[in-house]
């Protein structure tokens, strides 16, 4: 390494710009803290800034602390074919999955449930060509410390229930935690890919509990500006999923573009009237005792 750098060897930084976080500045005048997202795309754990592929896991398996979320379940709606290799942003997309963004200049509908985007059969086969999508701000269990990535889950990978507590979907997942009392920021989270699924679906269960110096990084993370945008489709990011890709009109009906990472529908989630419990997570035992018999399982 040239003695040009020598600057930047541990044992001469102070201990005070060790410990500082870059800024704005810094940031945008070298290309750092743009977006970082998970892609599930080809059913592997893709690393992707900016729109840049940078890595994939070999693995199935992704150990991540989720730091953030938003209580609704965004729905988003292309209405062009999809092209291989072609990354273009949604024509129509809600983040609370009621109303269409304000950003959108032609919207499908002024209300998502009455949408025709929404109806079973609007997309392919007796799919919707309107899609659900929750949105969660994660980080690397082994870096807690580092980025955060912006999560986006298909609706068979939220949607849905298990009899199998080691691999449930996220909405039952988030509650099965709940319903023992801990924070899901204080939990390392297993995320791994379903074999059995001809699309990439991620499944999800607890491996073990932070220390009390990872929680408090981990809630400090979820306030990071990251973290906060993480978890929400903003204009910014729907023109910058493709600066060169005409906009499209909003068409009576049109064929529905393939995402990737979705090809499948599920039934949209229905609100019963009765038997509330039914879609709650039965007890369980102790969560500790559940992750320390799952220990030797995967050996």
């Amino acid at each position: 390494m040239s003695n040009d750098l020598a600057l930047f060897e541990q044992a001469q930084v102070p201990d005070y710009i060790k410990s500082a976080e870059l800024d704005d500045l810094t940031k945008a005048l070298g290309g750092a803290g743009g977006m970082r997202r998970i892609s599930l795309r080809g059913k592997k754990f893709r690393m992707v800034v900016n729109g840049e592929e940078i890595t994939k896991s070999n693995s199935d398996r992704l150990n991540i602390v989720v730091v953030n979320g938003t209580r609704y379940v965004s729905r988003k709606y292309y209405a062009g074919a999809y092209q291989q290799g072609e990354s273009l942003p949604p024509d129509c997309w809600s983040n609370d999955g009621q109303t269409p963004d304000a950003s959108i200049e032609l919207p499908q509908h002024s209300n998502c449930q009455e949408c025709s985007m929404n109806i079973k059969g609007s997309g392919q086969g007796d799919s919707r060509a309107c899609r659900y999508e929750k949105r969660l701000a994660v980080v690397l269990a082994d870096d807690i410390n580092g980025p955060v990535y912006q999560l986006a889950l298909p609706s068979k990978s939220y949607f849905g229930r298990s009899d199998d507590n080691k691999a449930m979907p996220f909405e039952q997942y988030a509650k099965y935690i709940a319903h023992q009392g801990y924070n899901i920021n204080q939990i390392v989270t297993e995320m791994r890919m379903d074999d059995d699924s001809d699309t990439a679906k991620v499944t999800f269960r607890p491996l073990s509990f932070l220390s009390k110096e990872q929680w408090e990084v981990a809630k400090r993370q979820s306030n990071t500006p990251e973290a906060k945008s993480a978890v929400v489709m903003t204009p910014y990011q729907a023109d910058n999923a493709n600066k060169s890709a005409p906009k499209l009109a909003a068409p009576a009906s049109a064929p529905v573009k393939a995402e990737v990472e979705e090809a499948e529908e599920i039934a949209e989630p229905v609100k019963r009237q009765t038997k509330k419990a039914a879609s709650e997570p039965a007890p369980k035992k102790d969560l500790a005792s559940i992750m320390n018999d799952w220990a030797v399982d995967d050996e």
